[in-house]
């Protein structure tokens, strides 16, 4: 028996958005907390009512790259997060710190050895693998070579990076990852989903026979 891909779409902004999301079948939304991203939410008040417009059974999920403690702590005092994504170079400990499940992403750099990275951070829930650019912590619009995935991990994690409503299917077909997650390929602009490719993009995951 297969085992279903589950989809994330990230970069929320607004809460119709989120609505969306969840209608169409997402398994989790991804907030931004990162100042230097056009999908930042600077509005904790916003954020808030993002995640409660996504309904109770949906997997709210908070992105920061490289923040300070007492920021993350100000998040999750305001802002109903499920899980913590973290996009910079932070520890095991660092993550691990704030007694939440959190997953790590990992940008695919020329070269990297893959399997001792995720080995650094024992405490994760999951592991993203998002495609590599200089300066960018995430959300580059671009996708990498899935070949270079080792084997032993193409079933535990989440794929970034590029994908969009046309190749999300070859993306679960070839890899068969845990889940799939998706920011700009889902959009009208930076921000601003479209409901149809959020439909799309969810089916297409899940429609890989």
């Amino acid at each position: 028996m297969s085992v279903r891909t589950r989809v994330k779409i990230c970069g929320i902004t607004r809460p119709s958005d989120a609505v969306a999301a969840s209608n169409a079948g997402a398994d989790a939304i991804g907030l931004v907390f990162f100042s230097k991203s056009s999908r930042y939410l600077p509005d904790l008040s916003l954020a808030r009512d993002i995640a409660l417009a996504a309904g109770p059974l949906i997997t709210v999920v908070g992105l920061f790259v490289d923040p300070e403690p007492y920021y993350v702590e100000e998040v999750l005092s305001k802002v109903p997060l499920n899980l913590i994504q973290f996009h910079g170079a932070e520890t095991d400990s660092f993550c691990h710190q704030f007694h939440r499940p959190f997953i790590k992403a990992i940008q695919m750099k020329p070269g990297i050895d893959v399997v001792a990275e995720v080995a650094e951070y024992p405490s994760a829930s999951g592991v993203l693998l998002d495609a590599y650019k200089e300066g960018v912590p995430g959300g580059t619009g671009s996708r990498f070579d899935w070949s270079v995935i080792p084997h032993e991990l193409r079933k535990s994690i989440v794929l970034a990076g590029g994908l969009n409503p046309e190749n999300v299917g070859d993306a679960v077909r070839t890899i068969a990852p845990y889940g799939v997650d998706v920011s700009g390929g889902v959009e009208d602009s930076p921000g601003i989903k479209n409901d149809n490719k959020i439909k799309a993009f969810v089916t297409n995951a899940n429609t890989c026979d």
